[in-house]
């Protein structure tokens, strides 16, 4: 059956060609739940296990980076009691991963507004970076409270600050410069973002970073979204040709000038 069929042989990589940075808007935890006859309760649960079970593939695979939308600024529109739920499944999912992550050499971090969190939570994601800091393998970021726009925002004050200080010259202000000053600064921008649930949007994620990433949006509700989704995603990824405003025949000149891979 093709169910028994690992993943990596239905979608056989080029490893010379593997995203470097995956991101994910995990989308459909709700609608899952609900198709069920379930409480939306139940379709967070589900999608926590998608994460864990991502997060390894991505891992066993090479992904060097890999950021998962988890919770955006306008989730805090939901009700209260969802919320909750949502800042539980989170604490446990850090404390039952842990070990995996340090054994597996996988760096956590967090990015958004983080002061918005529990302060319960908020030490959660301190004590878990801290003690995977040391992974060198890969970089799993969560953004929780995070919005691509209040991020822009802040990076543009922090800059117009340091002007007005006299710290910085309005003449020095590129695009180098202002990606510094975003959430992701020691991150490379996305080569992959994966958006599941059948929705054809970016909901204010990495806006800035996604400029040239390659967008992948599948049907698939998030709680469904397996290592086998994973792999198609990254797959077809690797059949599109990046080109960054060139041509076909500038792309071809490059490659014929680098030479064959080794």
């Amino acid at each position: 059956m093709s169910a028994e069929i690992p993943p990596e042989s239905r979608y056989p990589l080029d490893n010379n060609r593997l995203p470097r940075h995956v991101a994910i808007i995990m989308d459909g935890n709700g609608r899952w739940a609900q198709r069920q006859g379930l409480r939306r309760v139940r379709g967070h649960a589900a999608g926590a296990e998608s994460v864990r079970l991502v997060v390894r593939q991505a891992r066993k695979v090479g992904i060097s980076f890999l950021t998962l939308y988890a919770f955006s600024e306008e989730n805090w529109q939901r009700p209260g009691a969802e919320i909750r739920v949502l800042m539980a499944l989170l604490s446990r999912y850090l404390q039952r991963e842990l070990k995996e992550m340090q054994d597996n050499q996988i760096a956590f971090q967090a990015i958004g507004n983080l002061s918005r969190l529990p302060q319960d939570v908020q030490e959660e994601l301190a004590k878990t970076a801290a003690a995977t800091a040391a992974g060198a393998q890969m970089v799993l970021t969560l953004a929780l409270s995070y919005g691509a726009r209040s991020e822009i925002v802040a990076a543009a004050q922090a800059i117009a600050r340091a002007v007005k200080d006299g710290r910085l010259s309005p003449e020095d202000i590129d695009h180098d410069l202002f990606a510094r000053h975003l959430f992701t600064a020691d991150m490379p921008d996305p080569d992959l973002l994966i958006r599941t649930s059948g929705e054809f949007r970016l909901s204010n994620f990495l806006l800035w970073q996604s400029a040239y990433t390659e967008l992948y949006f599948t049907d698939t509700l998030w709680p469904d979204f397996r290592e086998e989704e994973f792999m198609k995603a990254v797959w077809e990824y690797q059949q599109r040709e990046r080109r960054y405003g060139l041509t076909q025949e500038q792309i071809a000149a490059q490659g014929a000038s680098r030479g064959p891979r080794t």
